[in-house]
């Protein structure tokens, strides 16, 4: 980068920065360091799971336990990165992102060093905290960083470029453990992370919130923490116990009033981490439930298909990381069509779409097991799922984001991500009792090709009511209102963009929040 480029990261006279504009050298930089730092994350979510059988071989883990190395980090990921956007959008989200960054390499490093499964288990939560205060900083930092005309392409890059981060992750983990070790899983986050770490420092811009809470609200996360730690303890003990037995029976329901204990704090806490009122826009709360939805099916089959493919169908590490190859060239090559098409048809079609095809992809993937066909049981199925996922990613995310004020960015996103990383740390946590793998069963091939069949069919329909529920209820402010005024006369009304970051879903005001006289009541965070 030039130093031009490098001096506009604090604006002329150290005022604010420009605005990005779309093909700058800087705004490529800035796209790079939010790129290659959720891509910590999200890689991390998958490329975990290819491991399981050799560590858990190594290590000597049960199902519980393995179960335990995925949802440690799922757990932790999910319940602070509220806060995580909260510190942003107070204390600056290029500040937090670095902090975010740095956690996170230092935990990665202990995950490759943990002598036992113990360990890696707390190293594992230790990164869910480090991606949990990147996360939402990452996307904010775009949101708050570009022109308002480029934002949903940014943010449709952003969009395509992490997920086949996330889609990378099985086949970079399936090379590793095949070639060297399961612990360069982890140890591989470090290089990454400090390119990370350079490039933020000398080219991303600095933003935060002026309204933000001045005191974050750490009580409220710690409810939700302990809320989705019991839930999620609770499922994965029914698994082994029985979902009747005494012990997660008592977990599963403290997590419930534990989580009702939450939503009553926020509704008297000064500086909320979920602000009621974002509860009251409509278009957020919809499509926050189906990110719930669409997410627990994700979240359940990339953990599950690896594991099928290894144990119950006899695949190398390798063989099993290759067969999402095909969602990483879909995404790579069509996520930024996608955007922007959006900005022509809207959000609706295409989050009514993209559920439908991945769950029928997912469907197809039940085939699966002894003497199956890679290229016609593996490969067309997860290029179909890959097709459906493409579809849904980036609509789902910038209507999220331009649900709420632009100001409301971090919170916006925070919120979306806790929802996403909450459906998928329930459903791979359920997954052991769903599909009768407790007791050892992940290690037997007979019980995993059985549940698998299971697995595929509940996350397919799963999808197919997100698909649905979207046809049925996204709405955005702009139709809302067009519907009741009805078109002019003599043309139909044109249908209008998915996302106008600035303002709303498509373009007009905000959505509006009722007016408070407490500025720590609504905070922009994440």
């Amino acid at each position: 980068m030039n130093d031009s480029s490098a001096r506009a990261v604090t604006g002329p006279a150290g005022g604010p920065p420009a605005p990005l504009a779309w093909g700058q050298a800087r705004a490529r930089w800035v796209l790079t360091a939010t790129v290659l730092g959720s891509a910590l994350s999200f890689l991390d979510a998958t490329v975990v799971n290819i491991a399981l059988p050799s560590l858990g071989a190594d290590l000597g883990a049960g199902t519980a336990g393995l179960t335990w190395v995925v949802n440690a980090y799922a757990l932790t990921l999910a319940a602070f990165v509220l806060l995580g956007g909260a510190l942003g959008d107070r204390y600056g989200r290029r500040r937090i992102f670095l902090i975010g960054v740095t956690v996170f390499a230092a935990a990665s490093a202990l995950c490759g060093l943990a002598p036992d499964i113990t360990v890696l288990v707390l190293a594992r939560a230790a990164q869910g905290v480090g991606g949990a205060l990147l996360t939402p900083a990452g996307l904010a930092i775009l949101q708050a960083s570009f022109a308002p005309e480029d934002r949903a392409r940014a943010i449709g890059a952003w969009s395509g470029l992490t997920g086949v981060a996330a889609a990378v992750g099985p086949f970079l983990g399936g090379w590793l453990v095949q070639a060297v070790s399961w612990r360069w899983v982890f140890l591989i986050n470090l290089p990454l992370a400090l390119a990370v770490v350079v490039i933020s420092l000398r080219c991303v811009p600095e933003s935060r919130d002026p309204g933000a809470a001045a005191r974050p609200d750490v009580p409220g996360s710690a409810l939700l923490v302990l809320a989705l730690g019991s839930l999620t303890y609770g499922l994965t003990a029914a698994a082994e116990a029985g979902p009747g037995a005494p012990a997660p029976l008592g977990l599963l329901t403290g997590g419930l009033v534990l989580l009702a204990g939450f939503l009553l704090w926020e509704r008297r806490s000064r500086a909320p981490v979920l602000p009621p009122a974002v509860l009251r826009v409509r278009l957020f709360v919809v499509v926050n439930a189906i990110t719930l939805l669409v997410y627990a099916a994700l979240g359940a089959v990339f953990f599950a298909l690896v594991v099928a493919l290894q144990v119950g169908a006899g695949f190398s590490p390798l063989a099993a990381g290759l067969s999402l190859l095909p969602v990483t060239l879909l995404m790579l090559v069509f996520s930024a069509p996608v955007g922007a098409l959006m900005s022509r048809t809207g959000p609706r079609p295409l989050m009514t779409l993209g559920p439908l095809v991945a769950g029928l992809g997912v469907a197809l993937l039940g085939r699966i097991g002894p003497g199956a066909d890679y290229t016609l049981d593996v490969l067309v199925p997860t290029t179909v799922f890959g097709a459906g996922l493409t579809l849904i990613v980036t609509p789902l995310t910038a209507t999220v984001l331009a649900a709420l004020p632009e100001e409301q960015a971090g919170l916006a996103s925070g919120v979306n991500n806790a929802v996403a990383r909450t459906g998928g740390l329930l459903a791979v946590a359920a997954l052991p009792l769903l599909g009768g793998l407790g007791d050892g069963g992940l290690a037997e091939p007979e019980r995993v090709r059985d549940a698998f069949v299971l697995i595929t069919r509940v996350c397919a329909g799963t999808l197919v009511v997100g698909g649905l529920l979207s046809a049925l209820l996204v709405r955005t402010p702009a139709e809302q209102a067009a519907s009741r005024a009805g078109p002019p006369a003599g043309r139909p009304v044109p249908p209008r963009a998915g996302v106008a970051p600035t303002h709303c879903a498509v373009g007009g005001p905000p959505a509006a929040l009722p007016p408070t006289t407490d500025p720590g009541a609504a905070p922009t965070h994440r």
